[in-house]
């Protein structure tokens, strides 16, 4: 019995590390809301029904939704073949490096976030759905 509630309470110490970790890399909307309008916005639009941006798609609603699904916009053919949905990890990683993601992809960077600032505006675009 010792050894089990010695057990248990080790899984429990190490539940609470990887729950206590993944709400520290967590990104703050309010921050990638900043950061969204700095660097991103000049290309993309992020507004229900909107229409897309200059350059980019329109991203409402891009969280959990497949590459090249934004309606009425010109995507590679790299991006469409690409099969992405786009989960938290994939939008992070895009939004760093997006030609190390879909190669031959039309997306480029003006300014490369730092992996705070990904984090932040994942957890931005999360929020508009």
């Amino acid at each position: 019995m010792a050894r089990s509630l010695a057990s248990l309470k080790t899984a429990a110490a190490c539940l609470a590390a990887v729950v206590l970790t993944a709400a520290a890399n967590a990104g703050d909307a309010a921050k990638g809301a900043d950061v969204f309008k700095s660097m991103c916005a000049t290309c993309h639009t992020i507004e229900k029904g909107g229409p897309n941006g200059a350059l980019g798609p329109n991203l409402f609603g891009v969280s959990g939704r497949g590459a090249a699904a934004a309606a009425n916009f010109g995507y590679s053919a790299a991006i469409k073949k690409s099969g992405i949905v786009w989960t938290d990890d994939k939008l992070t990683a895009w939004v760093q490096n997006p030609q190390k993601i879909v190669p031959g992809s039309k997306m480029i960077l003006i300014h490369t976030p730092s992996a705070a600032q990904a984090d932040d505006v994942v957890a931005y675009v999360d929020s508009k759905k």
